[in-house]
């Protein structure tokens, strides 16, 4: 039951950030070619497992990229607005799909399950 949440948190999440980016009318294509640029981080994976999963916690955390959306919005900047809620998104996205935070043994296990 638990994961049912996680997951339904992961959705809460993205379909936020969908609704907070349409509000602002930022470009679609903005968000598209965005949207999976913090996956770069498992090239982490190449160097090590330990690496890799530090590198990919970092992007996967919400609390940069939140440190984003309050900057794009403490700033006015709209800029830094739009990424930071595409990168949140892009978190949420993979909540709901059961991509977690990651253990340093292997990307499989995650603190969601393992994948």
């Amino acid at each position: 039951m638990n994961k049912i949440f996680l997951h339904m948190e992961g959705f809460a999440v993205l379909a936020l950030c969908l609704f907070l980016y349409s509000q602002n009318q930022f470009s679609w294509v903005l968000f598209i070619v965005l949207l999976f640029i913090p996956d770069i981080s498992m090239l982490g994976y190449v160097l090590s497992n330990k690496v890799g999963a530090i590198l990919y916690n970092i992007f996967h955390t919400y609390s940069l990229s939140i440190v984003v959306v309050i900057g794009g919005i403490l700033f006015s900047n709209s800029t830094i607005l739009a990424i930071g809620l595409i990168w949140t998104a892009h978190i949420g996205m993979d909540r709901m799909i059961g991509y977690g935070l990651k253990y340093p043994t292997t990307f499989q296990d995650t603190h969601l399950n393992r994948v």
